[in-house]
Protein backbone atom coordinates (compact mmCIF):
# COMPACT_ATOMS: atom_id res chain seq x y z
CA UNK A 1 0.00 0.00 0.00
CA UNK A 2 1.72 3.28 -1.49
CA UNK A 3 0.14 5.05 1.52
CA UNK A 4 1.55 2.48 4.72
CA UNK A 5 4.19 5.19 5.59
CA UNK A 6 1.22 8.23 5.82
CA UNK A 7 -1.38 6.70 7.98
CA UNK A 8 -1.86 7.47 11.36
CA UNK A 9 -3.94 5.35 14.40
CA UNK A 10 -7.65 6.89 14.42
CA UNK A 11 -9.06 8.14 17.59
CA UNK A 12 -12.16 9.61 16.06
CA UNK A 13 -14.91 8.86 14.41
CA UNK A 14 -15.06 5.20 13.13
CA UNK A 15 -12.42 4.35 15.05
CA UNK A 16 -13.05 0.84 16.04
CA UNK A 17 -14.19 0.00 12.01
CA UNK A 18 -11.08 2.35 10.92
CA UNK A 19 -8.29 1.80 13.09
CA UNK A 20 -5.82 3.31 10.15
CA UNK A 21 -6.31 6.84 8.39
CA UNK A 22 -4.48 9.52 6.57
CA UNK A 23 -6.47 12.71 5.70
CA UNK A 24 -5.36 16.35 3.91
CA UNK A 25 -7.20 19.20 3.70
CA UNK A 26 -9.04 19.18 0.79
CA UNK A 27 -12.16 21.29 -0.99
CA UNK A 28 -14.40 18.19 -1.34
CA UNK A 29 -16.81 19.63 -3.02
CA UNK A 30 -15.30 20.95 -5.97
CA UNK A 31 -14.88 17.54 -7.22
CA UNK A 32 -17.47 16.03 -9.36
CA UNK A 33 -15.69 13.03 -11.14
CA UNK A 34 -14.39 10.09 -10.25
CA UNK A 35 -12.04 7.40 -12.08
CA UNK A 36 -12.16 4.16 -9.81
CA UNK A 37 -9.30 1.85 -10.04
CA UNK A 38 -9.89 -1.95 -10.75
CA UNK A 39 -9.99 -2.78 -6.95
CA UNK A 40 -6.35 -4.93 -6.31
CA UNK A 41 -6.33 -8.07 -3.90
CA UNK A 42 -3.28 -7.92 -1.50
CA UNK A 43 -0.89 -11.24 -1.89
CA UNK A 44 1.29 -10.29 0.88
CA UNK A 45 2.57 -12.22 3.48
CA UNK A 46 0.37 -10.93 5.76
CA UNK A 47 -2.77 -11.00 4.02
CA UNK A 48 -6.03 -12.36 5.89
CA UNK A 49 -8.36 -14.44 3.55
CA UNK A 50 -8.08 -17.04 5.97
CA UNK A 51 -9.58 -20.42 3.73
CA UNK A 52 -11.43 -18.07 1.06
CA UNK A 53 -9.67 -19.48 -1.94
CA UNK A 54 -7.87 -16.86 -4.94
CA UNK A 55 -10.89 -17.05 -7.09
CA UNK A 56 -13.14 -16.56 -4.55
CA UNK A 57 -10.88 -13.23 -3.70
CA UNK A 58 -11.12 -12.21 -7.10
CA UNK A 59 -15.03 -12.90 -6.98
CA UNK A 60 -15.37 -10.64 -3.95
CA UNK A 61 -12.75 -7.85 -5.37
CA UNK A 62 -15.04 -7.64 -8.63
CA UNK A 63 -18.19 -7.37 -6.94
CA UNK A 64 -16.43 -4.40 -4.12
CA UNK A 65 -15.47 -2.66 -7.47
CA UNK A 66 -19.05 -2.73 -9.00
CA UNK A 67 -21.20 -1.78 -5.51
CA UNK A 68 -17.92 0.95 -5.09
CA UNK A 69 -18.45 2.24 -8.30
CA UNK A 70 -22.55 2.19 -8.37
CA UNK A 71 -22.61 3.96 -4.86
CA UNK A 72 -20.33 6.72 -6.34
CA UNK A 73 -22.12 7.28 -9.28
CA UNK A 74 -25.01 8.42 -7.69
CA UNK A 75 -23.27 11.75 -6.93
CA UNK A 76 -19.79 11.26 -9.09
CA UNK A 77 -19.58 11.32 -12.61
CA UNK A 78 -17.23 7.96 -13.48
CA UNK A 79 -14.78 8.62 -16.03
CA UNK A 80 -11.57 6.96 -17.16
CA UNK A 81 -9.06 9.75 -17.81
CA UNK A 82 -7.32 12.12 -15.86
CA UNK A 83 -8.79 15.79 -15.62
CA UNK A 84 -9.46 18.11 -13.23
CA UNK A 85 -12.07 18.34 -10.35
CA UNK A 86 -11.23 14.79 -10.36
CA UNK A 87 -10.72 11.97 -7.68
CA UNK A 88 -8.80 8.84 -8.16
CA UNK A 89 -9.66 6.08 -5.90
CA UNK A 90 -7.93 3.22 -5.43
CA UNK A 91 -9.32 0.32 -2.67
CA UNK A 92 -7.16 -2.73 -1.92
CA UNK A 93 -8.78 -5.66 -0.67
CA UNK A 94 -6.49 -7.21 2.17
CA UNK A 95 -8.23 -9.77 4.26
CA UNK A 96 -11.90 -11.40 4.28
CA UNK A 97 -13.79 -13.96 6.39
CA UNK A 98 -16.33 -15.87 5.79
CA UNK A 99 -19.68 -17.13 8.37
CA UNK A 100 -19.25 -20.77 8.94
CA UNK A 101 -21.79 -22.86 7.47
CA UNK A 102 -24.71 -23.57 9.86
CA UNK A 103 -22.99 -22.67 12.92
CA UNK A 104 -23.05 -18.64 11.99
CA UNK A 105 -26.74 -18.63 11.57
CA UNK A 106 -27.62 -20.59 14.90
CA UNK A 107 -25.70 -18.44 17.02
CA UNK A 108 -28.59 -15.87 15.79
CA UNK A 109 -31.30 -18.02 17.05
CA UNK A 110 -29.64 -19.77 20.42
CA UNK A 111 -29.70 -18.11 23.64
CA UNK A 112 -26.34 -17.18 24.08
CA UNK A 113 -25.71 -16.39 20.53
CA UNK A 114 -29.06 -14.36 20.57
CA UNK A 115 -28.06 -12.19 23.87
CA UNK A 116 -24.38 -11.53 22.67
CA UNK A 117 -25.66 -10.34 18.76
CA UNK A 118 -28.09 -8.55 20.36
CA UNK A 119 -26.02 -6.93 22.71
CA UNK A 120 -23.46 -6.49 19.66
CA UNK A 121 -25.95 -5.08 17.47
CA UNK A 122 -27.05 -1.85 19.89
CA UNK A 123 -23.18 -1.38 19.66
CA UNK A 124 -22.93 -1.33 16.40
CA UNK A 125 -19.87 -3.91 16.42
CA UNK A 126 -19.52 -7.31 14.72
CA UNK A 127 -21.54 -10.16 15.51
CA UNK A 128 -20.80 -14.04 17.07
CA UNK A 129 -19.46 -16.38 13.79
CA UNK A 130 -20.24 -13.22 11.55
CA UNK A 131 -17.61 -12.99 8.31
CA UNK A 132 -15.96 -9.79 7.43
CA UNK A 133 -14.00 -7.53 5.06
CA UNK A 134 -11.04 -5.63 5.63
CA UNK A 135 -9.60 -3.31 2.99
CA UNK A 136 -7.84 -0.56 2.04
CA UNK A 137 -8.69 2.97 0.72
CA UNK A 138 -6.73 5.47 -1.18
CA UNK A 139 -7.91 8.73 -2.50
CA UNK A 140 -6.17 11.03 -4.54
CA UNK A 141 -6.65 14.74 -6.95
CA UNK A 142 -6.45 12.74 -10.25
CA UNK A 143 -4.43 15.82 -12.13
CA UNK A 144 -2.23 16.10 -9.75
CA UNK A 145 -1.82 12.59 -7.99
CA UNK A 146 -1.80 14.27 -4.25
CA UNK A 147 -2.63 11.58 -2.07
CA UNK A 148 -5.93 13.73 -0.03
CA UNK A 149 -7.19 10.52 2.07
CA UNK A 150 -6.40 6.75 3.26
CA UNK A 151 -8.01 4.54 5.53
CA UNK A 152 -7.73 0.56 6.31
CA UNK A 153 -11.22 -0.61 7.18
CA UNK A 154 -12.96 -3.59 8.59
CA UNK A 155 -16.91 -3.81 7.38
CA UNK A 156 -19.02 -6.58 8.73
CA UNK A 157 -23.14 -7.07 8.47
CA UNK A 158 -24.89 -5.70 11.83
CA UNK A 159 -24.93 -8.36 14.17
CA UNK A 160 -28.83 -8.65 14.19
CA UNK A 161 -28.74 -9.21 10.15
CA UNK A 162 -29.61 -12.52 10.17
CA UNK A 163 -29.64 -12.73 5.98
CA UNK A 164 -26.34 -11.68 6.17
CA UNK A 165 -25.45 -15.17 7.77
CA UNK A 166 -26.52 -17.01 5.24
CA UNK A 167 -23.85 -18.14 2.67
CA UNK A 168 -19.92 -18.34 3.17
CA UNK A 169 -19.51 -15.14 1.32
CA UNK A 170 -22.64 -13.15 2.40
CA UNK A 171 -21.27 -11.07 5.09
CA UNK A 172 -18.28 -9.94 3.24
CA UNK A 173 -20.41 -8.57 0.11
CA UNK A 174 -22.45 -7.39 3.04
CA UNK A 175 -19.97 -5.45 4.66
CA UNK A 176 -18.56 -4.38 1.36
CA UNK A 177 -22.25 -2.80 0.69
CA UNK A 178 -22.17 -1.03 4.16
CA UNK A 179 -18.45 0.12 2.92
CA UNK A 180 -19.52 1.87 -0.38
CA UNK A 181 -22.53 3.51 1.37
CA UNK A 182 -20.72 4.81 4.16
CA UNK A 183 -17.58 6.33 2.03
CA UNK A 184 -19.92 8.10 -0.70
CA UNK A 185 -21.71 9.52 2.05
CA UNK A 186 -18.55 10.94 3.56
CA UNK A 187 -17.24 12.23 0.89
CA UNK A 188 -20.22 14.21 0.17
CA UNK A 189 -19.90 15.70 3.48
CA UNK A 190 -16.18 16.34 3.35
CA UNK A 191 -16.05 14.08 6.56
CA UNK A 192 -13.96 11.58 6.01
CA UNK A 193 -12.43 9.15 8.84
CA UNK A 194 -9.11 11.02 10.67
CA UNK A 195 -9.61 14.18 9.47
CA UNK A 196 -7.29 15.33 12.37
CA UNK A 197 -4.61 12.90 12.63
CA UNK A 198 -4.06 11.13 15.50
CA UNK A 199 -0.74 8.72 16.41
CA UNK A 200 2.08 8.03 13.55
CA UNK A 201 1.49 4.09 12.91
CA UNK A 202 5.19 2.57 13.62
Amino acid sequence: MPSRTQLHVNDGRHAARTPLTFSEAADWNRYRQIIIDPVEVYKGADADFGKIRPRDQETLARYMHERFSRSLSHDYRIVERTGPDTLRLHLILTGASVTPPVVGTLTHFDLAGGLYNTMQGVRGKQGMMSGAVVYAVEIRDAQSNRLLHAQVTKQYPGALNIPASFGALKAAKVGIDKGAKELTQDLLRGDLPGASAGQPVD
